[in-house]
């Protein structure tokens, strides 16, 4: 019944008092992330020189230095939370990875403030963002199906968004409103992916990976919803 690493169990083969008690703590600990983060993006936001840096950089290549060194510590902090054991660095590596997540946020956030003089866009934008991530993520759980299946289609998926995101801003052009759809729907496909990945592979004490994959996909959901919202005359 135990695998050969640490002696860790797989969620799919605990009991099912034991499965609710690893989902519950998953969940609470992406709930922690997403209390952080608010908390590490107002903090941020009340230094302007912060402010004025990150919103000097969402133009042209300056956004893609950004947007690459965002992705090198993301990254880094997910193999960190996975490969090691160690619960206080698996902590230090999702709070390294949520302050990221909150710094690359305050352009986009600042706008949205400035957008309504109020945070009234945020709000509308947050409640989607968390209605769609609990209705997806509950397809995984009342299905029961393992959706790993999907993986190789996201990694397309994201390779080409990558790419237009490029080609957008080193040549200038706004890839508008349908992208912001497509984006929304792979990030769809992550949350059901990483839900599964929940349910099916990971063991009962990668609570912490697991929470830092879900909280990446709502994340990535939220950026998208807001940028739909902002959209709108």
């Amino acid at each position: 019944m135990e695998n050969s690493f640490n002696n860790k169990v797989l969620v799919s083969q605990l009991s099912g008092a034991e499965r609710i008690a690893f989902y519950k703590k998953t969940y609470a600990h992406v709930a922690g992330g997403v209390l952080l983060f608010v908390l590490f993006e107002y903090l941020l936001l009340q230094n302007a020189t912060i402010v004025e840096f990150t919103l000097s950089m969402t133009q042209g290549y300056k956004w893609l230095l950004l947007l690459g060194g965002f992705m090198l510590i993301t990254n880094y902090a997910e193999s960190t939370a996975l490969k090691t054991t160690d619960k206080n660095l698996q902590y230090l590596a999702y709070a390294g990875y949520t302050f990221a997540q909150a710094f690359i946020f305050i352009p986009l956030i600042y706008i949205a403030i400035s957008y309504t003089n109020n945070f009234d866009l945020l709000k509308q934008a947050a409640i989607v963002t968390l209605g769609l991530f609990a209705g997806i993520s509950s397809i995984v759980f009342i299905t029961k199906k393992d959706f790993s299946f999907i993986s190789a289609g996201l990694s397309i998926g994201f390779f080409i968004a990558i790419g237009l995101m490029i080609a957008g801003m080193l040549f200038g052009f706004n890839l508008g409103l349908w992208f912001s759809v497509g984006m929304c729907v792979l990030a769809g496909g992550s949350i059901l992916y990483q839900t599964s990945n929940l349910v099916h592979k990971f063991s009962n004490e990668d609570y912490i990976p697991a929470a830092m994959g879900l909280f990446a996909s709502l994340m990535l959901l939220f950026w998208y919803v807001l940028q739909i919202f902002m959209s709108r005359d």
